[in-house]
C-alpha cells in the first residue's frame, strides 16, 4: 500500500519551514477537499502564498500539483469505499498455508508505528496522566469495543475515566461537565459516524483536548483534533482491521500506567483487596 499523504506530511513536517508548516496543518484539518481546490484557494485557506503551497507540494515528493491532486482524488476513492465495494474486489490467494489478512495487518501495525513519532506519544501520555483531567473514550459502530477495552485499563490506573455509551444525547449531556483541562480520546474509521463527529465539534467549542484514532484516509474529527493517530486500516477483506489501533491503544495504556506508577500500583492493591473482601 502506497505512503497517505498524512503519514507522508507527519514524516516531514518537523523539516518544514512555517509557511508549509501552515499549509500542511490546512490540510490535514480539512483533509482532503482542501487540496482538491485550486493552488489559489488552498493558498488563500492556508494564509499563505501559491509558491509555498508548491513548494509543500514539492516537499511531499510529487512533481506537481496536478499529481499531487491526483494521490488526493485516490484516496478520497479508497475512503468512501463500501464493505460491498470491498468484497467484490478478489483478494490475494493463501501462500503457504498463512493467510494474507495475517501479512497485511502485521505489515499495518509496523506501518502505523513507524509515523507514531515518540515525541507524540508522550504528549498524549501526558495528557492522559494529568490527575485534574477527565477522560472521555467514544467510538463509532466497529471501534467502540476500542474505547470500552481502553476506558477498563485506564479506569483502574487513575479516577475521572468515563466510556460513553447509549444513544448521542446522552453523550452531549456530558459535555456540561467537560473543560479545558479535559481529554477526549475517540475511535472513528471509514465510513466516518456523523454522531461522532458532531460531539467532537461540540466538545472543541468547550476547550477539550481531542486525542484521536482513525486511519489513513483521516476522519474529518482530525480539524478538531490535538493528536491524530493514522493507523493503518487496510486488509484483504471487505472489512477494515483496528488491530494496528488496538495496539497503538496497548502501548499508551502501558506508558500511561508507568507514568502513574505509584498511583496506578496503590489503586491495584485497593482493587484486590476490596475484590478479596
Amino acid at each position: 500500500m502506497a505512503t497517505s499523504i498524512v503519514e507522508l506530511i507527519t514524516d516531514r513536517i518537523e523539516t518544514m519551514p512555517p509557511g508549509e508548516r501552515r499549509a500542511a496543518q490546512v490540510l490535514v484539518a480539512n483533509y482532503p477537499l482542501i487540496g482538491l481546490k485550486t493552488v489559489a484557494d488552498f493558498a488563500a485557506k492556508a494564509g499563505v502564498s501559491a509558491p509555498t503551497i508548491l513548494r509543500f507540494v514539492s516537499r511531499l515528493g510529487y512533481q506537481n500539483y496536478p499529481d499531487f491532486q491526483a494521490h488526493l482524488q485516490e484516496e478520497l476513492a479508497a475512503q468512501l469505499q463500501s464493505p460491498l465495494v470491498r468484497s467484490a474486489t478478489p483478494g490475494p490467494s493463501r501462500k503457504g498455508g498463512v493467510s494474507p489478512i495475517v501479512d497485511a495487518t502485521v505489515e499495518n501495525i509496523r506501518e502505523t508505528f513507524r509515523h507514531v513519532s515518540d515525541q507524540q506519544v508522550t504528549e498524549m501520555v501526558s495528557l492522559l496522566a494529568n490527575p485534574r483531567a477527565r477522560i472521555t473514550l467514544v467510538g463509532g459502530r466497529f471501534t467502540d469495543p476500542l474505547a470500552r477495552y481502553m476506558a477498563a485499563h485506564l479506569t483502574i490506573i487513575r479516577p475521572n475515566v468515563f466510556h460513553l455509551t447509549g444513544q448521542e444525547s446522552n453523550w452531549r449531556d456530558r459535555l456540561i461537565d467537560m473543560g479545558k483541562r479535559d481529554v477526549l480520546l475517540i475511535f472513528d474509521i471509514r465510513r466516518y459516524q456523523e454522531s461522532l463527529i458532531r460531539f467532537s465539534e461540540k466538545a472543541d467549542r468547550r476547550g477539550v483536548h481531542t486525542i484521536l484514532f482513525t486511519d489513513q484516509w483521516l476522519s474529518p474529527i482530525a480539524r478538531f483534533a490535538r493528536h491524530v493517530v493514522a493507523g493503518r486500516t487496510a486488509v484483504p477483506s471487505a472489512w477494515d482491521s483496528s488491530t494496528a489501533l488496538f495496539v497503538v491503544a496497548e502501548t499508551l495504556i502501558a506508558e500511561v500506567t508507568r507514568r502513574l506508577e505509584a498511583e496506578s500500583a496503590r489503586r491495584i492493591r485497593e482493587m484486590e483487596d476490596l475484590r478479596g473482601g
